[in-house]
């Protein structure tokens, strides 16, 4: 009994040792196999406008798609969108149904123990927003104004740490109320996401509204299978590329309505 337990314990060792192997060349191959197919799934969302939505002619757009057509244009490969939720970003790299996620990923301890992250590509901030003709240069110029923010949201917290008591903040139980108040004329002023912010600019052009004061930075980063040390070396190169020739800013810009900035490597 006890040889036939270790004849099994050492068939089943090598056999993950072989499933390990495997998938590590696999892994470490996938910059050449983009190259020899001149084919690249990448990971998008569809849900999370500015980034990633569904457009009037049921195409995928935003920042992240952008972004995603960029990439696969350096990587000389034809592009696959596959889109993909919060959830299933990091699930869909293990189980190779995508090569390189950009959707919103930010980086955490937890995920860096099975995601090899590549530089940050755009930033992901929670922000002040108002009128462009409105001066708001520091958040001394918020007092005298009014302002919506979601109560208990990040916004919320942060804009606390850094206004006076001569500010008035209108707090509402959920986004739909924040934006709602900006955009019927009952505040002056919006704190929220950029991601937020950026829908309300798209929706609205005739608030003529626009970035003013950041409140919290929190950068997106492209994420590969860990082990592709190649691929994610190439996507860096892309990224240091995309930010010297100013494309990134310009994605910035167009999406969020404002530039990238100094972005962490």
């Amino acid at each position: 009994m006890t040889t036939r337990r270790t004849t099994l314990r050492t068939t089943l060792g090598f056999a993950a040792l072989a499933l390990f192997a495997a998938t590590s060349a696999q892994a470490q191959n996938k910059l050449d196999e983009i190259t020899k197919t001149k084919k690249v799934r990448i990971a998008i969302p569809t849900d999370y406008a500015p980034y990633g939505f569904v457009g009037t002619d049921l195409k995928p757009q935003g920042l992240d798609i952008d972004m995603a057509n960029y990439v696969a244009g350096k990587l000389g490969a034809t592009l696959e969108l596959v889109p993909v939720v919060s959830a299933n970003r990091v699930p869909y790299l293990q189980t190779q149904k995508a090569d390189i996620v950009i959707s919103t990923l930010g980086k955490t301890p937890e995920r860096e123990q099975v995601v090899d992250f590549t530089h940050s590509y755009s930033p992901f901030f929670q922000a002040v927003f108002a009128p462009k003709a409105m001066n708001i240069k520091s958040y001394a110029d918020l007092d005298g104004k009014s302002i919506s923010v979601t109560r208990g949201a990040m916004a919320d917290t942060e804009l606390a740490k850094q206004i006076s008591p001569k500010v008035e903040v209108r707090r509402f139980e959920d986004h739909v109320g924040t934006v709602s108040a900006f955009v019927s004329g009952q505040v002056q002023t919006i704190a929220t996401s950029a991601a937020e912010g950026g829908v309300i600019m798209q929706q609205n052009p005739k608030l003529n509204m626009e970035y003013k004061l950041l409140l919290k930075e929190s950068p997106n980063y492209m994420g590969v299978n860990k082990g592709e040390v190649a691929l994610k070396n190439r996507l860096n190169e892309i990224i240091l590329e995309a930010k010297k020739n100013g494309e990134i800013d310009k994605l910035s810009n167009k999406w969020l309505g404002r530039a990238a900035g100094d972005l962490p490597l």
